[in-house]
């Protein structure tokens, strides 16, 4: 009886680790003929998987969840309306930059409310926007702070969207651990953060982002729903590209959710691979979590 019971205890033990040896072999094969550093983090449950963790990986424009989390925090503390409108002047909308706004609204400055301002910086990924929401908020310095604050540490905040176009090296400064952005989403979708009313917002502006379709969300079946928020560096002199990311929330059919990151830095892949590279590892992901549910 003795020997019975430990036969199942070890096949068990057994089961489990090939498991998650399978998920990590899974995703070395992937990344290991990338000219790459590729950086993982997951979070399911209980469970926390991570594949080179310990460096630092520039953001991009994943740090505009950061910004929009701050946005919203000082918006209820000071109790102003998402649909209050506020003018942007033409001076603050810059033509050497991505900007959907001021594309759709050209040399002429406008009246909008903080809610359109914040889903053209998440869901569009405007950095005009992103930057008046940084000088809105109290400064890049400010909201760093705050993510701090809330007990995620491996991340530094210290650029906006025009220094980093003035010198792309200062791209390097806006940087994370991938588990960190994946323990934020999660903090975020587990804590009240934000009131209800701004978590369903900026959950769905980052559900509706048309960006980054080849990344996570093309490693995903298409009835699996995914919230997300993507970035996507320049390239140096030398075709070396900072950085690719993408960082989400995983909506599985049993109600459970899976928070990742998946960072790519200092690539000299070209894009499409580096997409694909990050769209591959979200398909082996979600077919593991899948296997052991």
């Amino acid at each position: 009886m003795i020997r019975h019971i430990l036969f199942i205890i070890i096949l068990y033990v057994g089961f489990t680790t090939v498991h998650c040896q399978t998920i990590y072999q899974d995703i070395n094969i992937i990344i290991s003929n990338r000219n790459a550093t590729v950086g993982v983090a997951v979070i399911y449950k209980d469970k926390i998987y991570t594949v080179a963790n310990d460096d630092k990986y520039p953001l991009m424009s994943v740090f505009k969840f950061q910004i929009a989390l701050a946005a919203l925090k000082k918006l209820e503390n000071e109790n102003i309306p998402l649909d209050k409108k506020v003018y942007i002047e033409a001076g603050k909308m810059r033509k050497d930059t991505y900007s959907p706004l001021r594309e759709k609204y050209p040399e002429q400055g406008i009246y909008i409310s903080y809610r359109d301002i914040i889903r053209y910086t998440v869901s569009l990924s405007d950095n005009n926007t992103c930057d008046w929401l940084i000088d809105f908020t109290g400064g890049i310095e400010k909201i760093d702070s705050y993510i701090k604050s809330l007990g995620i540490r491996d991340i530094n905040l210290s650029e906006t969207e025009y220094s980093m176009h003035k010198d792309i090296m200062n791209s390097y400064n806006n940087w994370a651990t991938p588990l960190s952005v994946a323990q934020l989403l999660e903090k975020v979708y587990t804590e009240q953060v934000l009131t209800k009313d701004h978590f369903m917002f900026l959950e769905q502006i980052m559900t509706d982002t048309p960006t980054g379709k080849d990344k996570l969300k093309a490693g995903l079946p298409h009835n699996i729903r995914l919230a997300h928020k993507t970035g996507h560096s320049k390239r140096k002199d030398n075709n070396l590209l900072i950085a690719d990311t993408d960082a989400g929330v995983i909506y599985l059919p049993d109600g459970e959710k899976i928070y990742i990151a998946v960072f790519i830095k200092d690539s000299k892949e070209n894009d499409n691979d580096n997409a694909e590279t990050i769209a591959d590892i979200a398909k082996a992901i979600y077919n593991y979590i899948k296997a052991i549910s």
